[in-house]
């Protein structure tokens, strides 16, 4: 009888040899899942890792607690760029032309805008396209690169002046045309306000600090 057969038990019940179940592959089956467990926990930090050398080097963890993000940055950068200037009345040729029936309207006109800063090119009286033809207050007619820059500086002295551009026009000159129901121009003050406004430089987009 084998030492494994407990007493009492024989027949079909009796162990014999000296062969038993062994433990061996469930301790092998421990030691893979060990290692497979091992070898994800040692990715993780390899990647945990290589996340924390990224956000050091590109500034990261400061970006996100600003609440910031690179699209925003370069949103506002753009806008920023993208601001145009419009330019001063010193920088603004302007020819008046009287297009009316009274005399010395464009010589004082001229002069008036002369001391509000704007250049005098031209001075006199107006084309038979325009003579006694305007019905308004004026006409104010630029190449068509004025129609975003020059014209509404201009248009500033002159509110009620109607806005025209002439794509064959060359040159960077301002027509002032003198109509009918012109009186005098826009109240320095008031128009001085106005260019300042229009000229201002345009602030730069605020970026946060982790732009």
């Amino acid at each position: 009888m084998s030492m494994l057969t407990p007493p009492g038990m024989g027949g079909k019940y009796r162990i014999t040899g000296d062969i038993y179940p062994r433990m061996r592959p469930r301790r092998r089956r421990a030691r893979l899942v060990a290692a497979v467990l091992a070898s994800v926990a040692a990715l993780g930090l390899v990647g945990w890792g290589t996340l924390q050398l990224i956000d050091v080097f590109t500034g990261g963890d400061k970006h996100m607690a600003a609440g910031g993000s690179t699209t925003d940055c370069r949103i506002k950068a753009a806008t920023a760029a993208q601001t145009k200037v419009l330019p001063k009345p010193g920088t603004i040729t302007v020819n008046v032309y009287n297009a009316t029936a009274r005399t010395g309207l464009a010589k004082q006109t001229a002069d008036e805008l002369k001391k509000r800063g704007f250049k005098i090119g031209a001075v006199g009286n107006a084309s038979k396209d325009f003579d006694k033809k305007v019905k308004g207050t004026g006409i104010l007619l630029g190449p068509a690169s004025a129609l975003d820059s020059s014209l509404p500086v201009l248009s500033t002295q002159l509110a009620d002046a109607q806005r025209r551009t002439d794509a064959a026009r060359k040159g960077t000159d301002i027509d002032l045309i003198i109509g009918d129901a012109f009186k005098t121009l826009t109240q320095r003050t008031a128009a001085d306000l106005a260019v300042a406004k229009l000229t201002a430089p345009a602030p730069a987009a605020t970026q946060k600090k982790s732009c």
